[in-house]
């Protein structure tokens, strides 16, 4: 069908329930699943966006409880699944293992040590970024944290090209390995950077301030970090799973939040023309006044003592 991709991805990166009718969905279907995969982290990115701006602006839930909420909302969105990922193979490539062994640690159900410290650090670094963010702008919180989401998606795209192994012969890294055309994540990310550089020459046009020249290139900075573990754990465990690409995920939007933080503080356009105003001219002038007041007083009491 023509929208199998499309359903199979929202079914396979959320919580909510499109199945196929088919239950062995086809290899084109898988592909296709994998480059809708930023359209659907855009979806997510919008609702966790909103979620940011209702518990900050009207609700007033405080610089970092609106952040933790709109990141709390994205988690329940994906069931966990890219965070446990990410846990799974902080613990997979940090025991220094094997191949064989190091991918039945990451099957297990517990968490180790580098994997729990991994995802505190991981949620506290996105909660940091979008607050400081959100406090840099008015718009800048939810714009860097739908770029995030929809780079960690992108990630997934890139990491599901042809060419990149699967590291198991089940499981969901065998289903979706090597199925999309290289073509199509250059074209994603192209459209996804050109995007981002649209956003911020538009808001430099509205009121509030820009979004900040750092968000197109939050973009490229995110897929490669991600590129750079995809790399790692092809070497290590000889290919991608699951759980990778959960990591790849994660890494991806939390280090594209981080640099889309980055940047001077948006002022508000008032304020922006009243330090405008205040021209060196202006200054030397305002001072040559007040500077000429003691002179004409002191003028004023030589008269009177003349007299």
């Amino acid at each position: 069908m023509r929208w199998s991709g499309l359903r199979l991805s929202v079914t396979l990166l959320t919580v909510i329930p499109l199945r196929d009718p088919v239950r062995e969905p086809r290899r084109a279907t898988v592909a296709a699943a994998m480059a809708w995969a930023p359209a659907v982290g855009l979806l997510l990115g919008v609702v966790a966006a909103a979620v940011l701006v209702v518990a900050d602006r009207p609700l007033g839930a405080g610089p970092l409880t609106a952040p933790g909420l709109a990141v709390a909302t994205l988690a329940l969105l994906t069931r966990g699944l890219h965070l446990d990922g990410l846990a799974d193979l902080a613990d997979g490539l940090g025991s220094g293992q094997s191949a064989p062994v190091a991918l039945d640690i990451m099957r297990r159900s517990d968490i180790g040590p580098f994997g729990t410290v991994t995802l505190i650090l991981a949620l506290l670094i996105q909660v940091a970024a979008v607050s400081h963010a959100e406090a840099s702008g008015p718009a800048r919180g939810a714009a860097a944290l739908i770029t995030a989401v929809v780079t960690g998606r992108l990630a997934l795209t890139w990491a599901c090209r042809q060419g990149v192994p699967a590291a198991r012969a089940d499981g969901l890294g065998a289903l979706v390995a090597g199925t999309v055309p290289l073509a199509i994540p250059v074209a994603l990310t192209l459209a996804a950077v050109t995007a981002a550089a649209a956003a911020v020459v538009i808001s430099t046009t509205l009121p509030g301030g820009p979004l900040g020249w750092t968000l197109p290139l939050a973009v490229a900075a995110g897929l490669a970090a991600a590129f750079v573990l995809q790399r790692q754990s092809v070497r290590r465990l000889g290919g991608i799973t699951g759980d990778v690409l959960g990591a790849l995920a994660e890494v991806a939007a939390t280090v594209t939040v981080v640099v889309a933080a980055m940047g001077p503080r948006a002022l508000p356009r008032r304020a922006g023309r009243h330090l405008r105003n205040r021209s060196p001219m202006r200054r030397a002038t305002t001072s040559g006044a007040t500077s000429t007041a003691p002179s004409q007083c002191s003028r004023s009491r030589n008269v009177e003592s003349e007299r």
